[in-house]
């Protein structure tokens, strides 16, 4: 599997690793910090020895596991485990088989950048699979994939009610859905809320040009505050980038 700037590391297609009974707690127990109680593995229904295996699975140094999550026009999300032994870190990109270079979603690392997406793009990525395209294509199963690049001062109300759901498809136990799906949605260890909005003709720092229609984050430390996503794409790519997140409708 190649991406652009990947192309000497050990990537391979990991869509296989959502079958491990330990998954869902490797890969989103972190973000489940309360007050209350330490996360527990037991809130996905999986024990220790499961999450551990999970776990080693998602960080193996010689094979970094790349989720594709294909979407409208022929667009894909990239969540890329960057496993350097000392460097440890999760990539979340928007990539196009006719862009030279991917868009930069979020880094989940020492050195974080987020949040990377808006509820309103999470959730139009997550129901709008392209079935023709190798990745994951169930809508509950890429909603929890992408949730870790989330941040959004704007939830609406059924947001925990959605995120719940997908919990339960994935086998966390009906009377504790609703807590874990709070814990997710509230308090992300590494970023504020962003407020999103449709940037203003004016360009900001680090734009050329100005292109309507894609979502800007106010969040100084995400990479789409102030920045185009996908830098150099040019004005047709990013009108067609914009319907297939769900800021402009389909024609």
């Amino acid at each position: 599997m190649l991406i652009d700037g990947y192309e000497d590391d050990p990537l391979v297609a990991a869509e296989d690793l959502l079958a491990l009974p330990g998954f869902w707690a490797a890969y989103l127990l972190w973000m489940c910090q309360t007050e209350e109680n330490e996360p527990d593995p037991l809130w996905f229904g999986a024990d220790e020895a499961d999450t551990d295996a999970a776990y080693e699975a998602l960080t193996d140094e010689e094979r970094w596991p790349v989720f594709r999550i294909p979407f409208a026009d022929g667009h894909s999300a990239l969540i890329v485990g960057r496993n350097f032994a000392d460097d440890l870190g999760t990539e979340y990109f928007i990539s196009h088989p006719e862009w030279d270079r991917h868009g930069h979603l979020a880094t989940i690392d020492g050195h974080q950048a987020g949040p990377g997406l808006s509820w309103r793009e999470l959730t139009h990525i997550a129901d709008t699979p392209d079935p023709k395209a190798p990745g994951v294509h169930a809508p509950h199963t890429r909603l929890l994939l992408l949730l870790p690049a989330l941040g959004d001062s704007n939830l609406p109300t059924a947001a925990a009610t959605l995120i719940g759901d997908a919990l339960l498809r994935v086998g966390v136990a009906e009377d504790q859905a609703p807590e874990v799906a709070d814990a997710l949605l509230h308090d992300h260890p590494l970023w504020e809320p962003a407020e999103w909005a449709l940037r203003s003709p004016s360009p900001l720092s680090g734009t050329a040009q100005h292109f309507p229609g894609i979502l800007h984050c106010d969040e100084p430390h995400s990479p789409r505050c102030g920045v185009r996503l996908a830098q150099g794409i040019t004005r047709e790519h990013s009108d067609r980038l914009a319907r297939a997140l769900g800021t402009w409708p389909t024609p």
